[in-house]
Formats: structure tokens, sequence, C-alpha cells
């Protein structure tokens, strides 16, 4: 395991250089990958993804690449790059679906060869249910709109005696911040611009999924739930929430689309000796990007390269406690990770 110095001589003498490299749409422009001519090539705040027509395996099924980047966001706005964070992800992502991949299953295609920290993933390009699943345990602090805490802080301060949820009828005063919920709770957002929170009827009245498709990928969902917050536990951990995305296969199946229980994705908190989340200066340990969400002061501000670096020393830190593994920085210049990575998938895939 890496230890504090080790990681933060690795962000100072390689972060600069991990981050250097072109977007994918240009690496295409350029002819470096000329297997993805003509695709399609859709921009994300922290992936981009590649697909088209004719790109699809010898079996037929359609080929999505997603290309994991380096960029943070918060409060819908890209705050800059964070050295090693498409890697450490990757690898979160990587561990994390090992563990729970029979239960949601996966769009992802097996590359022999692909390392787990690849920030190139090959996947099946899903018909997407345009939803962002979400399951909370705690009522965790939190600045985002969509937060539990943000609506129970605006009923309280109105003097409500229950909050309406995400379609749950909630006693205000039976919750406090950081708080253990009463009840593991789905509350749904959508994948809007700017996402808010809804009651799973939206989704049906709105054709974006049917009550069985719902109920399928919510209890899917809620199983891994309890299958990770058992392993974190072994490793004084807790798992505070989570989002997940799904879509259906070609198969006709209902599977897991991105990135599962990373640190952008989910919130984990360290356990103390008595299994209650351990605090410091009133607030509980945490490792997430609310910590990233905690620098921010100013409404588009960018974070400067001692915050970026001190963020991806917590993104470090935060997956070797995850997976009880030592980081394993691939040092490759960006470009070349990603047209390797991407040469060895397609030579497999097509």
């Amino acid at each position: 395991m890496l230890n504090e110095s080790q990681i933060r001589e690795l962000v100072a003498d390689s972060g600069a250089r991990v981050n250097e490299g072109r977007p994918i749409k240009q690496i295409i422009a350029d002819g470096d990958l000329p297997r993805l001519d003509g695709c399609t090539i859709l921009e994300g705040k922290v992936s981009d993804s590649v697909f088209g027509e004719n790109l699809a395996t010898n079996e037929g099924q359609p080929i999505r690449l997603m290309f994991r980047n380096n960029r943070i966001s918060t409060h819908d706005v890209n705050r800059g790059a964070i050295p090693f964070k498409d890697q450490v992800l990757a690898a979160n992502h990587d561990h994390m679906l090992r563990l729970v991949e029979h239960v949601l299953g996966s769009s992802q295609f097996k590359v022999p060869g692909l390392q787990a920290s690849s920030t190139v993933i090959p996947s099946e390009n899903l018909k997407l249910i345009m939803v962002e699943n979400v399951l909370r345990m705690y009522n965790a602090e939190s600045s985002t709109s969509t937060s539990l805490f943000q609506h129970w802080l605006q009923a309280r301060e109105a003097g409500e005696a229950t909050l309406d949820y995400a379609g749950h009828q909630i006693d205000v005063d039976q919750l406090s911040a950081n708080g253990v919920l009463p009840y593991l709770m789905d509350t749904p957002s959508t994948k809007d611009k700017v996402d808010r929170t809804i009651d799973p009827q939206y989704l049906f009245d709105n054709n974006v999924c049917t009550p069985g498709q719902y109920n399928e990928l919510r209890n899917a969902s809620i199983m891994a739930f309890g299958m990770v917050s058992q392993y974190l536990a072994e490793r004084g951990m807790i798992l505070v929430d989570t989002k997940t995305e799904h879509g259906v296969n070609t198969e006709g199946r209902i599977v897991a689309a991105d990135e599962l229980y990373t640190m952008d994705s989910s919130r984990f908190w360290r356990m103390d000796g008595g299994g209650q989340p351990l605090t410091r200066d009133g607030k509980p340990v945490s490792f997430s990007k609310e910590f990233a969400r905690g620098m921010v002061t100013e409404k588009d501000q960018q974070f400067t390269e001692e915050q970026a670096g001190e963020i991806a020393v917590r993104y470090i830190q935060g997956l070797q406690h995850l997976t009880s593994e030592a980081f394993e920085p691939d040092l490759r210049p960006r470009d070349q990770r990603i047209v390797e990575s991407t040469n060895l998938i397609l030579d497999h895939l097509l």
C-alpha cells in the first residue's frame, strides 16, 4: 500500500504529466484511431462516449466505448482536472463490479489484457433508462439541490411536520444531520441538464420506464447495496448512499450501464469501533466527492493546482481503503494509454 508521503510524491512528480493529452474527439480527428472514423462522439461531464452504426461485435452487439477523463464536476459545473482521477475511478469501479455483477448485471465486455485501471471501458450500447437510481441510508450533509439533506433543511425551516421526498413521507423531527434513515430509501432523479429528485410515478407517467422495470432495477440495487455494505463493514467503512444507471441490452435484460460504487457516485464514511460513523471536527470522515464539493466557494470556481493535488491524494487514499489493494498507476502518456487500450479492445471485439 502506498503511504501518504508516497502518494503525495506521486501526485507532485507525475500528476501534471498524466493529465496532459488530447480529448478523444481530437484523437479520432487526427487519424490515430481510424476504426472509429464516422462514429458519434458524446462528451459528458466525466467521460466521453463513442458509438456508431458500424461499431458492433462479431455477434452483432452494438459497442459503446467510454473514455473516462480527469475532469471533476460539482454542482453541475466542471471544476478542472484531477491527477490520476480517471485511473483511480476505473480501478474503483472494476473492483466493485466484480462484487455485484451477478446481481446488477453489466454492459461491459471482458477484454483479455485490459488493465483494471484502463480509462477506456468497452461496453454494449444499451437502450438507456433515463433515470438516476439513487439509494440513501443516511441523511448526509450535502450542498447539492437534489439531496435529501437540503430538502429536509427547507422543510424544517418552513415549520413543516412531514417531508414528501421522492414519494416517501418522512417525519421531519425523525431526521438529523448525517443521521441514519428509518430505512433504505430509493430516491430517483432525472437525467436533465440540472438533475431533480422525482417520485417514481413521474417515471411511469412520462414513459421513462414501466413499473415493472423500475421494480426490477430498484430491487436489484437494494440487494447490491446490502452486499456492498457488508463488504465495506469488514473494512471499517459505511456505504452512505449511491447512484447507479441502467439500460436494456440486446437480450432484453436490464443491466448496470455505468460506474458502480465509486467515490464519484457514492459516499463512504469511516466507521468507529462501535460501528457508527467516525467523526472529525463534528463531521464524518469521508471518502467521496463531497470532500471536493466542500472546497467550492464560488459558483464558477476552478480548482487551483494545489487543490487538485489534494483531491488526487484523497482519491488515491480512498481507493486503497475501499479495495485493500495498493494503487498501481499507469504512467504512460495519456494519449498512448487511450490509443493502445482502444486498439486492444477493438482487436478483441471486432
